[in-house]
């Protein structure tokens, strides 16, 4: 996937919003990763949200009240600040954010894009969206983790059985929802025995007592020790 420097998300009510901002941001020369503009025609929509994340350098949330009880909205967050990507809360309306996102988002610097007209909040927002591609252009993009296989190439990667792979799905999904199975299907792709695997699912999880609980639930309690918190 090709890197683009803004993660756009928001909930479905609040599309045309989002496609305008888009508009305005790609306009002032910053690429946009958009749904459903961006994920490929019969790719594992997961996936595709999952990896664009990942790619980012700074998620802009779409914030309504909508955003706010939005669980698909809430989870992109929760990945996003997992994977140390900034997230830039944009309000279209005065909303302040629920429970559930307020752990995420309390510590984040917020612009208002109310009361209309929007231009210039956008305008606003492009010229913040500068300052952190300023910031961030001498950072070295982390390196792939190299995975272990012998001379055999990929003929020699572990296979898991497919019952252990789908209980590690169903526990994961517990805690980051439907993106469980591509998380499942690429740490196993990657990993050489079953502790590296449950790691790698388990780094997945942000939260400590949830990691904790997702260990003891596969039956690798002794793991959490491994990890830092």
């Amino acid at each position: 996937m090709a890197r683009r420097d803004v993660f756009v998300s928001y909930s479905q009510p609040d599309r045309d919003v989002a496609l305008e901002l888009v508009s305005w941001v790609e306009a002032h020369g910053i690429a946009c990763w958009v749904a459903p503009r961006d994920v490929a025609p019969a790719a594992d929509w997961a996936a595709e949200i999952i990896d664009a994340i990942a790619a980012a350098r700074v998620m802009v949330l779409v914030f309504s009240t909508s955003a706010n009880t939005s669980p698909q909205v809430r989870r992109e967050v929760e990945r996003a600040v997992h994977k140390g990507v900034s997230v830039l809360p944009v309000r279209i309306e005065d909303v302040l954010p629920s429970r559930s996102l307020e752990y995420f988002l309390s510590t984040q610097h917020w612009l208002d894009a109310f009361p209309p007209p929007r231009e210039p909040h956008y305008a606003r927002l492009c010229n913040h969206l500068d300052s952190i591609r300023l910031t961030d252009a001498s950072a070295v993009p982390e390196a792939p983790r190299a995975t272990q296989l012998g001379a055999e190439g990929a003929s020699a990667a572990p296979r898991f059985e497919n019952a252990q792979l789908r209980q590690f799905e169903m526990e994961l999904a517990r805690y980051v929802g439907p993106f469980a199975k591509h998380l499942v299907k690429r740490a196993a792709s990657r990993a050489i025995c079953v502790d590296e695997l449950v790691l790698a699912l388990g780094g997945e999880i942000a939260a400590a007592e949830d990691r904790r609980q997702f260990f003891t639930r596969v039956g690798k309690a002794e793991l959490m020790d491994s990890r830092a918190p």
